[in-house]
């Protein structure tokens, strides 16, 4: 357990709770689940975590684990449990009774600070659509007014099963109201990207980890205005610029998309193909990686992971490792360019810190020589970049 630093009175105080299942990348100080709390305007007031086989059907982490987390839960004044993975819906209900305050799981809270962040009516679409079939799947006998429609004569059940029945009526029909609305923009999206096709301009996209400074990077690339903050997902709706390239006298199209993050829920990842769309219709993605942050590795395996998810895992990248700034001294790079060894492909890499520009030369440059490369050249890439036949591992040497 482990006390927030934040004021507990500014925000919901709120108990993180963590099952450790075996899995390789347990978190098990909860780091991210704290910061993703914060984000989503909640206080960290307490920590605990525990080791199981296998989830418990009816309530995650057995009754004795439940007792604890509620009497942890009075001890430290919190108003909500919030667990690092995803509950059943019979789990959280199950759970509400147990402790007697609310319960939420990771995909809630993520879909919460969408919702709170998006601002295109795009990403607004992409969002409701998203807490909509989180939702259709969470009504039996979930609220209290389900309680008041008794059964009787010609009624199936019991008590509550009308209203849910048409509760989940509504919920579908505004998915496919919603899901409509999301068409209609993906094809206004799909014209623009036909039109930027059609003018033979380059396309790069930023790709990586949410807050490992993708849009500060496009700030600095192309001297706009996006959205920029030291925080989870400060980006949702995808920006498209043009920027000019002095080394081969052309402009290229850059795009800032949201960043990903571990355990991303499914229904994000279909409700957001039309942001997504960018990164997979590029001609080159810069992978931007917190370089700063001793989990780099994890994270850009989590990319990967969602880069496969939406079929763009054969686009030719270029790492940009950012916040060098940042970096401890024992850990400065040896060289400021060199390569990296991504599932079995050298790809380059560049240090760069978007916030002193340092290295953003080197990165325009490796853009243009990307930009001039004939289309078809898959993944060779200039200077000789190319696949690895034997090697699928993550490996990085140039740290001292």
């Amino acid at each position: 357990m482990k006390p927030a630093l934040a004021d507990a009175s500014a925000a919901t105080p709120t108990l993180l709770v963590g099952v450790d299942f075996g899995g390789e990348h347990f978190d098990s100080e909860l780091h991210e689940l704290g910061l993703l709390a914060l984000t989503a305007g909640m206080v960290p007031v307490a920590r605990i975590s525990c080791k199981r086989k296998a989830p418990d059907p009816a309530l995650f982490v057995g009754s004795g684990k439940a007792d604890e987390i509620r009497l942890l839960a009075q001890q430290c004044g919190a108003r909500e449990v919030l667990f690092d993975q995803s509950l059943s819906p019979s789990q959280q209900r199950n759970l509400e009774r147990r402790l007697e305050i609310p319960v939420n799981d990771r995909t809630f809270l993520i879909l919460e600070i969408f919702a709170q962040r998006a601002r295109s009516h795009e990403g607004k679409l992409q969002v409701e659509l998203a807490r909509l079939q989180y939702l259709s799947t969470r009504l039996v006998r979930r609220w209290s007014h389900l309680e008041r429609q008794s059964g009787g004569i010609g009624m199936r059940g019991g008590p509550g099963e009308t209203q849910i029945e048409l509760d989940r009526r509504m919920i579908s029909e505004q998915i496919m109201r919603t899901r409509e609305r999301l068409t209609k923009v993906k094809r206004q999206r799909s014209t623009q990207r036909r039109q930027r096709e059609r003018s033979e301009v380059f396309a790069v996209s930023l790709i990586g980890y949410t807050n490992a400074g993708k849009s500060t990077l496009f700030n600095a690339l192309v001297k706009a205005r996006a959205y920029a903050a030291d925080q989870l997902f400060a980006t949702l709706d995808t920006t498209t610029r043009q920027m000019y390239l002095s080394e081969i006298n052309a402009s290229v199209s850059i795009s800032d998309t949201v960043g990903f993050i571990r355990d991303l829920p499914h229904g994000l990842v279909d409700a957001f193909q039309a942001t997504l769309q960018e990164a997979i219709s590029a001609d080159l993605l810069l992978h931007v990686v917190d370089a700063a942050n001793e989990e780099f590795p994890l994270q850009i395996a989590q990319v990967q992971q969602v880069l496969k998810e939406i079929g763009a895992d054969q686009i030719p990248q270029v790492l940009v490792f950012n916040k060098v700034d940042a970096i401890p001294m024992d850990r400065q790079p040896q060289a400021m360019l060199d390569s990296f060894e991504l599932e079995g492909v050298q790809v380059p890499r560049v240090f760069v810190s978007a916030r002193s520009h340092e290295g953003l030369s080197a990165l325009r440059e490796l853009l243009a020589q990307y930009a001039q490369v004939p289309s078809g050249a898959g993944h060779a890439g200039p200077d000789g970049f190319g696949v690895v036949e034997e090697s699928s591992t993550i490996q990085d040497q140039s740290f001292r």
